[in-house]
């Protein structure tokens, strides 16, 4: 079984982001937006419902939400960014508060896992995106850009709850080409 790796090509990345948008198919692009900006794993994004994260009295996403991680039980609060504010906006007058953010319209209840992961799949198939790619990939893709931009890698264990700073290193996937861009890009 091959592990999955983070997506490191920012136009990939951004390719994946605007798959299902320019297919008009909104539950899957707001699959992907909350998957690659959250950081939460699939089992914690497939029960939000949409008053978690949207508020119908104005009319307008909420500013963060709460998560109880399933794998954790840790509670977490998570900040809407503009980008998955932007895809709440495109659905939110068709949906109701009490629907499932990602529901299977056949059945009224969330997509399965492995429907997500299906959905994740099939996009990064046919955007020729190399390697495994999948749910938790998107989530791994999160930590990895992240700390391309300067982020701590101790607010990157934060943000996925490890415990060891050394698991979050093994979990971005580094490899040597990043290593070596760290060594040929300093001029003291």
């Amino acid at each position: 079984m091959s592990i999955t790796q983070p997506i490191r090509n920012l136009e990939d990345v951004r390719d994946l982001c605007n798959y299902y948008l320019n297919l008009g198919q909104h539950r899957n692009h707001r699959l992907v937006v909350f998957s690659l900006y959250t950081a939460l794993r699939i089992s914690d994004l497939l029960p939000l419902r949409w008053q978690d994260v949207y508020n119908f009295k104005i009319k307008r996403a909420r500013e963060t939400f709460t998560v109880t991680e399933k794998k954790t039980g840790k509670t977490k609060i998570i900040a809407i960014n503009r980008k998955i504010a932007a895809t709440l906006e495109r659905a939110a007058a068709s949906s109701c508060p009490d629907e499932f953010l990602f529901s299977n319209p056949k059945t009224s209840k969330s997509i399965s896992r492995s429907q997500a992961y299906r959905i994740i799949r099939f996009a990064g198939e046919n955007l020729n995106i190399p390697g495994r790619i999948s749910c938790h990939s998107l989530r791994k893709t999160f930590g990895y850009h992240a700390w391309k931009n300067g982020v701590s890698p101790a607010v990157i264990m934060e943000i996925y709850n490890h415990s060891s700073l050394n698991h979050t290193r093994r979990y971005l996937g580094i490899q040597q080409d990043d290593l070596n861009a760290v060594y040929m890009g300093m001029g003291y």
